[in-house]
């Protein structure tokens, strides 16, 4: 429209510049006609320019229309919720495409499926949902001389046939008998009507006969004969004799003697297993046999129980809000707080319970990334000398790293361990993550 505009410019000068030197201007029907001209040409190019504005009006409404829908599908564009196997954990939380979950067992179960699964593009989840089975320790018949296995979680128990004792069944129960030569028939009798002070729950008459002129006493199972009086049984002490010999101990905590036998006892948290010589924790959180309040998290340990609620931590330059009963991420820094984008973009809290004296090394919580930013990511551990002295950070694969047990803890213990990631381009860090594990330590290694 503007080069119009300079056309009819320039032809009136040209008139005027005409007009100025006393020449005679074009007759008036020409500049008429040349007028016509350059209105059509000022029409055709206002037609195009209104075409080009619908044109483009068209465009924006079309790219604000697919924006639109875009964001609607990434809306949607996430996989179905997975849950976590019974007896395992989940960790990761987004369901997002390419997004990746991992699975794991507690302690006694092993994974049956896939350790890993991706959301994919077609939203479904790759791999298999996997379970936790329970690792069978009976599968080797560990129990000897006809005793049955019962499988517990991590670890196996005996139940065994009359006569046989020991951890795997492995011993005899011992048999006391005396022999004498020359004693009368009418000694045996004796035997049987003992004074009433040499009689009670804890001793019993021997049982005698004679064989060939020779007497033989024996006392029932559980008893044995009391030094050179063959005429009375006394009750062996099982848990002395089996405390810690070579058949094993009778009871995995406590032994009590009874007149004839033994029974074992379990402390408070734990009941006796059905074999009756080990012990099962209560799972108090499970049961509701706790104090916990709505405004806590009730944490099983072994043998008793914990009630905790996270706090988000308060740190300078920095704002945490809790996204989840576990877990506080960072609001958005300002642009030109660098003090806050230099500070962890969240914390993840979870609690473990442990035996005291687990062996090691060994796993005990894996940190993995989703979709890592940068070309690097970084695993370190973090804490006081507790948790450097039986801990420390290793890498399993590119986006995840573990946190390895390497000396055994003694309980009553409560130990932290912090296991920070960052993710890092160029030598320039782009996030900061920070996973905090609590771990309560029991007083027996069961």
């Amino acid at each position: 429209m503007f080069v119009p505009a300079a056309v009819v410019i320039t032809f009136v000068c040209f008139c005027s510049f005409q007009a100025t030197f006393g020449q005679d201007c074009r007759s008036r029907q020409e500049i008429q006609g040349s007028l016509k001209q350059v209105q059509k040409l000022l029409s055709a190019h206002e037609a195009s320019y209104l075409q080009s504005l619908s044109n483009l009006k068209k465009k924006i409404n079309s790219l604000q229309s697919n924006a639109g829908k875009q964001t609607t599908k990434a809306a949607n564009s996430t996989c179905a919720k997975l849950d976590a196997p019974i007896n395992g954990r989940k960790l990761g939380k987004s369901h997002s495409v390419s997004h990746e979950v991992h699975f794991l067992c507690d302690p006694g179960y092993e994974l049956v499926g896939s350790e890993s699964r991706v959301c994919q593009e077609s939203l479904t989840w790759s791999g298999q949902q996997p379970t936790c089975r329970d690792i069978n320790e009976c599968v080797s018949s560990p129990c000897l001389n006809g005793g049955t296995c019962v499988d517990e979680v991590n670890q196996f128990s005996c139940v065994c046939a009359k006569g046989w004792i020991g951890a795997t069944c492995q011993s005899t129960v011992p048999t006391f008998f005396a022999t004498m030569t020359n004693t009368s028939a009418a000694t045996s009798a004796a035997a049987a009507t003992l004074p009433a002070a040499t009689t009670g729950p804890f001793v019993r008459p021997s049982r005698c006969s004679i064989v060939q002129g020779t007497t033989h006493c024996t006392c029932e199972a559980g008893y044995t004969i009391s030094g050179r009086d063959s005429s009375t049984c006394t009750d062996i002490d099982e848990c002395e004799l089996f405390h810690n010999g070579q058949a094993g101990r009778l009871c995995l905590h406590a032994c009590i003697n009874t007149p004839g036998g033994y029974r074992c006892s379990c402390p408070v948290g734990y009941n006796v297993t059905r074999d009756g010589r080990s012990c099962k924790d209560i799972d108090e959180c499970a049961t509701r046999q706790n104090n916990c309040t709505k405004d806590h998290m009730c944490i099983n340990t072994y043998g008793s129980f914990q009630c905790v609620s996270v706090d988000c931590p308060k740190i300078p330059n920095a704002t945490y809000v809790k996204t989840s009963p576990m877990r506080c991420e960072r609001n958005p820094c300002p642009v030109d707080n660098k003090a806050c984008t230099q500070t962890p973009n969240s914390f993840s809290y979870h609690y473990m319970a442990l035996v005291s004296n687990l062996s090691a090394p060994r796993v005990m919580f894996r940190v993995s990334a989703l979709r890592p930013m940068g070309e690097t990511l970084r695993f370190s551990l973090l804490g006081g000398r507790l948790a450097r002295r039986h801990f420390t950070v290793q890498r399993s694969d590119r986006l995840t790293g573990q946190l390895m047990l390497v000396s055994p803890i003694q309980g009553p213990a409560t130990v932290e361990a912090e296991v920070e990631m960052s993710e890092v381009e160029k030598r320039v860090q782009l996030g900061k993550y920070i996973t905090k594990i609590t771990m309560f330590v029991s007083q027996y290694e069961f």
